[in-house]
């Protein structure tokens, strides 16, 4: 079994249609009349990921998921477009390929990128990858040290800088964020007033602006497959922009589930960050701080900060479930998993005061 990582069968009702991908792919890169294979990759309840395969080459697919979504989210060309930016300064990135904003096609935006072949270590690692602590621990660092890297590229240089709104930042997550979570509230849904008045009442000043991952985990990195503690990709870039580079770690280390934690949040781990050699979040946020030079009094605000947006992110899918948009199963418990990570927030803020 190949330790890299697979894509397999789509699941029902996230079909593409084959003709009209066959058709944009023989457009726009070197292919032949060969059959076209269409399959998915697992994960994401976002943006939606698809492998092509023609002619013995293998490239992706990312589009929007279906059903009714916002105006402003799952920007799919503004994705495809800060990876262009970023490429040559932040190898990590893959080549865009070509967009598409004719919506004749698929009914949406989609852009087709290369395929960056590894491994990307989801909840758990491959079963054949076996890594002893020290090699774990290697690999953490290495992972930690991209998002660090990002943090230090030179926005201006790219042009990346046009993304950023200015002074305010954390502001306008804070309100943002609660104003989302309002209108994705359902009736089944807990309230978070406590956590948003909090966050509100503690903000912090901005304490830089660079460009920021904004969903930077293990799970959307790519390991090299003979050197898997070599990360040779990062994916998924729908919500980077340019803000403030503690906000976008405390977005990390809500994903962040480490071998002590409860039993509810363990269920909630989507990466292999429990494994022996992994840092604690802890020890990730101080190995940050003394890489970048950064020194803050406390990190609470940012961890809460992060585990409140998850929240919001996980009641905004469990909307479109309640309301029927969505017909994905894997949704139906969200709003359970929303409402213990507000536990979560309201222990840190008790233990903070």
């Amino acid at each position: 079994m190949s330790l890299e990582d697979q894509a397999g069968a789509i699941r029902q009702g996230e079909e593409l249609n084959n003709s009209a991908v066959k058709q944009f792919l023989s457009e726009h890169v070197d292919a032949s009349d060969g059959e076209l294979e269409i399959t998915q990759f697992p994960g994401g309840a976002s943006n939606l990921t698809y492998q092509l395969s023609m002619d013995g080459k293998d490239y992706i697919l990312r589009r929007p998921p279906f059903g009714k979504i916002a105006k402003s989210a799952h920007d799919m060309l503004r994705e495809a477009n800060i990876i262009k930016a970023l490429k040559p300064v932040y190898p990590y990135v893959p080549n865009i390929i070509a967009t598409c904003d004719n919506h004749d096609v698929l009914g949406c935006d989609f852009y087709i990128m290369e395929k960056l072949t590894g491994i990307i270590p989801r909840q758990n690692m491959p079963k054949e990858l076996q890594l002893n602590e020290a090699d774990t621990r290697s690999l953490c660092l290495n992972v930690i040290d991209k998002l660090i890297e990002l943090h230090q590229v030179n926005i201006t240089e790219t042009g990346l800088d046009a993304l950023g709104k200015g002074d305010g930042y954390v502001a306008r997550q804070i309100n943002g964020w609660s104003d989302r979570y309002v209108k994705a509230k359902t009736e089944d849904a807990t309230d978070f007033e406590t956590v948003m008045d909090w966050l509100k009442s503690n903000m912090p000043q901005d304490v830089g602006q660079c460009l920021i991952h904004n969903d930077f985990r293990l799970d959307n990195v790519v390991l090299e497959t003979q050197n898997p503690l070599n990360v040779i990709g990062v994916l998924d870039w729908e919500m980077a922009t340019i803000g403030d580079p503690l906000m976008d770690l405390g977005n990390s280390l809500a994903y962040w589930v480490q071998a002590d934690d409860e039993p509810q949040f363990q269920m909630m781990r989507r990466q292999p960050t429990h494994l022996p050699g992994m840092l604690t979040r802890d020890e990730v946020v101080n190995y940050y701080l003394e890489k970048t030079g950064r020194s803050i009094d406390s990190f609470v605000f940012y961890e809460v900060y992060g585990l409140f947006r998850l929240a919001v992110i996980i009641q905004q899918i469990y909307y479109r479930y309640y309301h029927g948009q969505t017909q994905d199963k894997r949704f139906a418990g969200f709003v359970h998993a929303a409402r213990y990570l507000e536990s979560r927030c309201l222990r840190l803020i008790k233990q903070a005061a």
